[in-house]
């Protein structure tokens, strides 16, 4: 197995205390560091936008009960560039950019671009940006961007407009990006129909709503997405960036932008740890065919995996004080989540999500690993969930390294 680290700078209130903006960042530094001393692969960084405290007094509140901001990173680029003057060897992923909002996929392109040409002027670098992207969690952080209904068509069908609109974003981020001299009139053209919804009755709304725009007789068996972004024949500068410096990675569960994404670009798919296994193998399978060639062959590590890390290894407690204590942190953590999140709290649902998580002593995570996962997974560890005590997420990072993944890899050595 491969292991990397996810952290998510998440400002939330955690036993009713909420760190300074500072001290998130000085705690993410202390940890990043430390994750590359211990030889974490990469290190994935959420990115979010917006006030979501502001928000919350808006007419559509997204997470009325969160206290405190879903995440203080609002810039991978920025922040890549100083983990990367502070570490040796571990590499950076987003997870995930928006490439719709501040600016659309064109300035998304050039701005990594940028990145990418300051990142390698030292030849010795070889160090990858892991640059995952998708259309964003919440609609708010579009909106503030313009990217909202245009008109009563839209508005019926603006669920799965998000589709076609993340569809239109990368395949102008990822062509700008191969150095194409590109307008919006060479961009693919798409249509909705029935299959682009959910039930007759979201498309019979949507048809409903295009008679009275374009004075139809009849509902249309098929309606014309228009370009969200329009512009003349442009090519992104700089140009001579070393590509082989960039990983793409799109966080998005839908096959068909999957498979489409890699009809463009070698794009690898960023996964969740709540997805059903019978889905992660079926992606799998799919993508060893789909997989752009110039990637190479698909791999298990083409698609790394978050996971909920509950570990107490803590010295003068017996395994089973250990155990029990994590089990108890990783209830406190996921109830804490689902009360911010939705402003309720479903034990059965907490239950569930601790049972997905890896929680334990060392002993007990190590196995769990064993059982649930292929040994050729890369997993996306996630230490600092509803944690704020960074010493404690430092010291369980320290754990994993040195007495789980030891043990895991003895367990599968004496697999027969």
């Amino acid at each position: 197995m491969r292991y990397d680290v996810f952290f998510s700078i998440s400002q939330t209130s955690v036993d009713g205390r909420v760190p300074a903006e500072a001290d998130m960042f000085r705690s993410f530094f202390q940890q990043v560091e430390l994750a590359d001393a211990l030889g974490f692969g990469v290190a994935w960084v959420a990115e979010s936008h917006l006030s979501s405290q502001t928000q919350k007094r808006n007419r559509r509140p997204v997470i009325p009960h969160w206290e405190g901001e879903v995440g203080l990173n609002t810039d991978i680029l920025q922040l890549a560039a100083r983990v990367f003057a502070r570490t040796r060897r571990i590499e950076v992923g987003s997870a995930i950019a928006n490439i719709l909002c501040m600016g659309g996929p064109v300035a998304h392109a050039e701005r990594l671009a940028t990145f990418l040409t300051l990142h390698g002027l030292e030849p010795s670098e070889r160090r990858r940006l892991h640059f995952g992207f998708a259309s964003g969690r919440f609609s708010f952080m579009n909106e503030a961007s313009g990217v909202t209904p245009r008109d009563a068509v839209e508005e019926a069908a603006w669920p799965a407009l998000r589709g076609f609109h993340l569809k239109e974003a990368a395949e102008i981020f990822l062509r700008l990006l191969a150095g194409e001299e590109l307008a919006s009139e060479d961009v693919t053209r798409r249509r909705m129909t029935r299959e682009s919804f959910r039930s007759d009755a979201d498309w019979r709304r949507v048809q409903a709503a295009a008679v009275d725009r374009d004075r139809l007789r009849a509902p249309p068996d098929a309606i014309a997405v228009q370009p969200r972004w329009e512009f003349e024949r442009l090519k992104i500068v700089p140009q001579e960036f070393r590509r082989v410096l960039l990983q793409l990675v799109i966080g998005s569960h839908d096959a068909e932008i999957q498979d489409f994404v890699n009809t463009l670009a070698p794009v690898q798919v960023f996964n969740l740890s709540i997805t059903r296994p019978e889905v992660i193998e079926a992606t799998h399978r799919r993508m060893a065919a789909r997989y752009h060639p110039r990637g190479g062959g698909w791999t298990r590590g083409h698609m790394p995996r978050t996971a909920f890390v509950f570990l107490n290894h803590e010295a003068g407690l017996s395994p089973a004080q250990q155990s029990a204590a994590a089990r108890r942190e990783a209830e406190r953590a996921l109830s804490a989540y689902w009360r911010a999140l939705e402003g309720t709290l479903d034990p059965e649902r907490v239950a569930r999500a601790a049972d997905n998580a890896l929680v334990g002593n060392a002993d007990e995570v190590a196995a769990q690993l064993v059982a649930r996962f292929h040994p050729e997974d890369r997993l996306m560890l996630w230490f600092d969930f509803f944690n704020h005590d960074s010493a404690r997420v430092c010291r369980n990072m320290s754990a994993f390294m040195g007495a789980v993944a030891p043990r895991v890899r003895a367990l599968l050595e004496a697999r027969p």
